[in-house]
């Protein structure tokens, strides 16, 4: 049985629950799902350092213990086991007792690892399915974490899609075919800055949750306290944190025997359907993930009935983001219109028939200690009585600060247009104040000419483990996708040396045969940008931003790292190390400021840096340049020289690039065109990047030919 990354067989501590300093939200939608698995899960997004893992991980020792039937490899419930189970039939097994298991899904994990593997060679000749559990198996009725979501590769997201959406796993081999139940709770952690999650995957997680560090030096001061402390001596930490950790795992018991019996009445109803129709959230499951989460609200607090603080509370966790409406969109509520909206929806909705009113005033809860719409806790015996610490208290929904929008971009004609030669708004000299982007649109896909190997992804050709199949080789390592084919007649030629007698066909290691298969990769996208003073005309420094925005916005779609460069006065600047946060690259550029002259060959020799750097990470991954500037180049000696070098510099390297040209105007020059020669990549307008543009093209071209 696979037991690798399940954190139950650490021989040291997990860091306690109740230690973790701060982070209210997220230890109250840990404990939630703790109280109803059914919630869905957490995502919780931040910065680096904030102890997400920490907490996450110290979920599981709270969680309680299950029963499975002894020897099952799929831990199956000995009141339900489930049918189909591969390990099946368990008559009357023995029962087991064991702790609640938290698998841990590394984002370079196989396939095979996630969902098992067969013996494909046992199947073919015995016809037995020979089959070992993966990860999947490992997590049912448990826990599976995993670690940077963001960055998990697109066949394992498919893959975890399924199985969250169906409670079970399926391993298909050439028609032999494996199922077993997979439910598991799923927590992951992100940080933003790394690039956003599909959104497929996004609205399988039932709460998200924003943390950041404390800018509180006395809660920094203890958070550093008790992790040196934990370090010095992990088992006797742990120890002085045994009683509270009890208490609050009694709470989740007690919390979830009440479950059952909390009624769901239609006023709370009817005021969660309104929420969700207010903030125009897509589809029905953010409904049903509220309800759910409402629901543990209340039995977490000790109640039997569904408060609107506990709806309002339910919102600021479940529906942040499922409101995105593009990848530059940030997650968050405006909770004036949350309010405004619980309050038109609930006002003359009546008690539902409770023996207690429905509280009116902004605290919430009945008075004399009760709990509060945030999840206090029921103070039956005062503070000291709380299964937490006071720093560890879970929070108050009226405490908490709404995420702030961004600032919204500024649109071309919103600021005053600098009269030429006014001087400089702030800054280095000739340097002109940041304009804002047009509206994004659709681009034409630019791609990397070959064949390559790198990630899956969504631009450029490339040899990987999904796509159709070109051909079949022997395997390197263990088998991936079989040809079945190919194997036949690899094997068919030997059957009478090898003594065939039966139907059976007698099949070796070496006549298996894997499928080659052909399908897209994702590139990494270095965008060169220039912004001197030639590029600085308002409306068109307007219209380069609108043109760089809509290709992060394809980077985005088609699963790729990007990065960003810009030159002007003397010198480049690596705005955005290569990373898969379009996000980061839409905010740099929004803020990039234009003026002074033309450093190009600064610009193309930092990109030949940045492209050296990380084909030393990641030879696999192939970059594309682009290029966008109108190809003037001044400052320095030679500037026309030294750029023609810096291009022909990336063009030795097989570097394929793409040249945006930006020059406008009755009078061109063609000076972007050159540099694309040098480059020996190509030229395309600000026009002709547009996909419709080309779409009209070629249906001129065609209707042309049709005419002749």
């Amino acid at each position: 049985m696979t037991t690798a990354h399940t954190t139950t067989h650490d021989t040291t501590p997990q860091y306690p629950f109740t230690a973790v300093v701060g982070m209210d939200d997220l230890r109250l939608a840990l404990l939630l799902n703790a109280v109803s698995p059914a919630v869905g899960g957490v995502l919780v997004r931040g910065e680096k350092g904030t102890a997400k893992s920490t907490a996450v991980r110290a979920l599981s020792a709270l969680m309680p213990a299950v029963d499975v039937i002894g020897g099952c490899r799929f831990a199956c419930a000995p009141a339900a086991p489930d049918p189909g189970c591969p390990d099946g039939p368990h008559g009357t097994g023995a029962v087991e007792e064991r702790p609640t298991r938290m698998v841990e899904l590394p984002v370079g994990a196989s396939e095979d690892r996630l969902v098992g593997a067969l013996d494909i060679e046992r199947a073919l000749s015995e016809g037995v399915k020979a089959f070992e559990p993966g990860l999947l198996a490992d997590a049912h009725r448990g826990i599976l974490y995993v670690d940077e979501v963001n960055l998990l590769h697109d066949h394992l997201v498919d893959l975890l899609l399924d199985a969250a959406a169906m409670g079970a796993s399926y391993v298909e081999r050439e028609g032999v075919s494996v199922r077993h139940a997979a439910r598991f709770l799923l927590v992951g952690t992100m940080n933003p800055e790394e690039g956003e999650l599909r959104p497929q995957l996004l609205d399988r997680f039932g709460l998200t949750v924003e943390v950041a560090a404390s800018r509180e030096p006395e809660q920094r001061v203890e958070v550093v306290r008790r992790r040196l402390a934990y370090d010095a001596d992990p088992a006797g930490f742990a120890a002085r944190w045994a009683a509270e950790e009890d208490a609050l795992r009694g709470r989740i018991t007690a919390a979830r025997e009440l479950l059952p019996a909390v009624t769901l009445g239609d006023a709370a109803l009817r005021q969660i359907a309104a929420t969700c129709a207010a903030f125009e959230v897509d589809g029905m499951r953010a409904d049903i993930v509220m309800a759910r989460t409402a629901t543990a609200l209340a039995a977490w607090a000790g109640r039997t009935d569904v408060l609107e603080e506990d709806v309002r509370q339910a919102a600021l966790l479940a529906l942040p983001h499922r409101r995105r409406r593009n990848p530059f969109d940030a997650p968050g509520l405006d909770e004036d219109k949350l309010d405004q909206t619980l309050e038109e929806f609930g006002a003359d909705e009546g008690t539902d028939g409770d023996d207690d009113p429905e509280p009116d005033g902004p605290d919430g809860g009945p008075d004399g200690g009760g709990p509060d719409g945030g999840g206090h806790p029921p103070q039956d015996g005062g503070p000291e009585e709380s299964p937490l610490p006071p720093e560890a208290e879970l929070p108050h929904q009226q405490d908490r600060e709404a995420p702030q929008p961004p600032q919204a971009p500024e649109k071309p004609g919103q600021a005053e247009q600098p009269e030429p030669g006014s001087a400089p708004q702030g800054g280095a000299a000739g340097e002109k104040a940041a304009v804002g982007a047009t509206e994004p649109f659709k681009t034409r896909r630019l791609d990397v000419p070959g064949l390559g190997e790198g990630a899956d992804g969504r631009r450029s050709r490339a040899r990987t483990a999904h796509g159709r199949t070109t051909g079949a080789r022997r395997p390197h390592g263990a088998l991936g996708k079989l040809h079945l084919s190919a194997t036949v007649q690899a094997a068919a030629p030997h059957q009478r040396a090898r003594g065939r007698s039966g139907r059976g066909l007698v099949v070796r290691r070496d006549d298996l045969r894997e499928a080659v298969r052909e399908g897209r990769e994702g590139n990494l996208v270095l965008f060169v940008v220039d912004a001197s003073g030639s590029m600085a005309a308002r409306k068109r420094m307007s219209a380069v931003k609108g043109a760089v925005l809509s290709l992060l916005l394809d980077a985005y779609q088609r699963r790729d790292k990007i990065g960003l460069i810009t030159f002007r006065g003397t010198g480049a600047e690596l705005a955005l190390p290569p990373t898969s946060s379009v996000e980061a690259g839409a905010a740099r550029l929004e803020q990039l400021p234009t003026g002074g002259r033309t450093p190009l060959s600064e610009g193309l020799l930092r990109a030949h840096e940045v492209l050296r750097v990380e084909r030393m990470r990641d030879a696999s991954r192939r970059p594309l340049l682009v290029v966008v500037t109108d190809g003037r180049a001044t400052g320095g000696p030679e500037p026309v020289v030294r750029a023609g070098r810096a291009a022909r510099l990336l063009a030795a390297e097989g570097t394929a690039s793409v040249v945006v040209d930006c020059e406008a105007g009755p009078v061109r020059l063609g000076l972007a065109g050159e540099l694309a020669r040098e480059l020996q990549g190509t030229a395309i307008t600000l026009d002709e990047l547009r996909a419709d543009s080309v779409s009209a093209l070629v249906r001129t071209v065609q209707g042309n030919r049709k005419a002749a």
